[in-house]
């Protein structure tokens, strides 16, 4: 037998894997300045965390999870994206329940079954940040802010931002 890593995902070995440590820490470097906090997130949760905080019509929950039963007859799903499990974390120890802005950031890897394709990965990773339980434009800067940040540390110069709004004014 001859053993390799599945279709679809990417190994970091060295010397490369010093690249992917240097990438990860220039991303996550503007966001702990932000004073940003780490949030070490499950890898799998309950499927109905993905189900009700993504939406069940969507891409990633119709076609893209790794969805399993497990021993006691749960729906587990490996992590597809981080905003539905921080906020499954958030609620569920109370962070809400004090000082706000509760800003956290997290990076790991995460899932999706899509067809393996240049640039795409069935096992992929991500670095992100949450403002959470604070109602003014002034903390979706800060993240905006937080994301050039992070963009000009990579040394990015030619990039756009583009900025839009969903459902409100």
């Amino acid at each position: 037998m001859k053993y390799q890593a599945p279709k679809g995902v990417k190994e970091y070995l060295p010397p490369s894997s010093a690249l992917f440590e240097r990438v990860r820490e220039a991303l996550i470097s503007p966001a702990r300045m932000a004073n940003y906090q780490l949030m070490e997130l499950a890898i799998f949760e309950e499927t109905e965390v993905f189900t009700r905080g993504v939406g069940e019509s969507t891409d990633v929950v119709s076609k893209e999870m790794y969805t399993f039963t497990d021993r006691a007859e749960r729906s587990l799903t490996l992590r597809p994206e981080g905003t539905a499990g921080v906020m499954r974390a958030v609620i569920e120890h109370n962070l809400d329940r004090g000082q706000l802005p509760v800003k956290l950031f997290y990076s790991g890897a995460f899932f999706r079954a899509e067809r393996p394709q240049a640039g795409r990965y069935r096992q992929f990773y991500q670095v992100g940040i949450e403002a959470i339980g604070y109602n003014d434009p002034e903390i979706d800067v800060e993240v905006i802010a937080v994301a050039d940040s992070a963009f000009k540390a990579l040394g990015l110069k030619q990039y756009k931002l583009n900025i839009t709004s969903l459902g409100d004014s």
